[in-house]
């Protein structure tokens, strides 16, 4: 048994392929990425760079986001690959160190077709994943697949980081048409291809020649049909008020009859109603019959990709500043979590210098504060020395 499992787990180390890798290591991750050149998109460029805190300035590198209100559209081909029979991780890191407003942090994987100098929003991809923030409403993870040329999105909300840190998006789809989504190693959603996903018609649906029986009573209550109105209930809502007079300088034919203000009656009950009781013919709610669905059919490879060529960063940024690094296409699930291993500490190290230029920023202020109200002293002194004194009066003038 021990030699059995020894032997899987040395066929899935080696069947086991990492298709695409990127940490952008080097000022020379430009050559291999290409620029969008649709016409009429006003494009933003990506400039290398850990950002203006991180923990290993170094191995913190990534391409960021570097020019406000702008379009950015950015690709990368590899080896084309086929997911059959194995599963497909997607993972990427994202740090919105600019506290972002509005503006996607996500990517989108392509087929072989991408013409990259043309990839623009309406390009055809096989899935979207990642987060995308506008303003307090939208703080959402996109999960989006391709099925049969159209585009699908996940019927589940699933809510995305919007602080100012690193953190690391994780998509794994399965053989077994389930998925998995992780933030930062931790699964925040789960399931099933199918039911997450409009992608097949329903396996059900209501019987179209069922119908709700005429007779059929859901009425959980009704009024009691021997409750009587009260002979005295009738009171008018208004009444004259009773210690109201008429004041003496009115002038009837002047201002016309005089009538009393009304005011609320303190005997009106309002509008009659029987009390309601159960009811006893209640049969509960009338539920639909369904059955199957004949357009529907099974698809045991749902969660296949044919041929997948390409990673794209497809944006728009109101303001810039997301910083993308430590991307990963491969069908190894323990190498993707391994890959993000120190991921605690760059987070640890991120918010340590933060909190530092936040405390150098606060000293520095208040500096300036102090420096500024000095200054403004002096100026105070310096109009009171300018002012000529008062001569007084000489007494034996007076």
């Amino acid at each position: 048994m021990k030699v059995s499992l020894l032997l899987f787990a040395l066929v899935a180390c080696v069947t086991s392929e990492v298709y695409f890798e990127e940490k952008f290591d080097d000022d020379t991750w430009e050559k291999n990425w290409i620029y969008s050149k649709h016409p009429g998109k006003e494009f933003g460029k990506f400039v290398r760079t850990a950002g203006k805190f991180y923990n290993d300035e170094d191995a913190d590198k990534g391409i960021q986001t570097s020019q406000d209100a702008r379009f950015y559209a950015l690709s990368r081909k590899f080896t084309p690959f086929s997911t059959e029979g194995k599963n497909l991780v997607i993972q990427f890191s994202v740090k919105h160190e600019q506290k972002i407003d509005c503006g996607g942090g996500y990517v989108k994987v392509f087929d072989c077709s991408l013409n990259q100098e043309d990839m623009h929003g309406e390009s055809p991809y096989r899935i979207m994943f990642g987060p995308d923030i506008c303003g307090p409403g939208t703080k959402k993870v996109h999960v989006i697949l391709n099925h049969k040329n159209q585009n699908h999105l996940i019927n589940k909300e699933i809510t995305c980081k919007d602080d100012e840190y690193t953190h690391v998006y994780t998509l794994i789809i399965k053989p077994d048409n389930t998925y998995e989504v992780l933030i930062d190693g931790d699964k925040k959603e789960s399931g099933s291809l199918e039911d997450d996903w409009d992608i097949l018609p329903p396996k059900k649906i209501k019987d179209p020649e069922a119908k709700k029986p005429e007779d059929w009573d859901d009425r959980e209550t009704i009024p009691d049909p021997d409750d009587k109105k009260p002979e005295d209930w009738d009171k008018p809502e208004h009444i004259p008020d009773p210690e109201a007079t008429k004041p003496e300088d009115w002038d009837d034919e002047m201002d016309g009859e005089w009538e009393p203000p009304m005011i609320d009656n303190p005997e009106y009950k309002g509008e009659w109603a029987p009390k309601q009781i159960d009811n006893p013919a209640y049969k509960g709610p009338w539920v639909h019959p369904e059955i199957d669905n004949p357009d529907y059919t099974p698809e045991p490879n749902l969660y296949s990709q044919k041929e997948i060529c390409a990673i794209g960063l497809d944006l728009w940024q109101v303001k810039s500043g997301t910083i993308f690094d430590n991307i990963l296409i491969t069908d190894d699930v323990d190498y993707a979590s391994s890959a993000i291993s120190n991921l605690k500490s760059t987070q640890e190290g991120e918010k340590k210098m933060k909190e530092e230029q936040d405390k150098a920023e606060r000293e520095a202020a208040k500096k300036d504060e102090k420096k500024e109200e000095e200054e403004d002293d002096e100026d105070a002194d310096d109009e009171e020395e300018k002012v000529p004194p008062v001569e007084e009066a000489d007494h034996d003038e007076l």
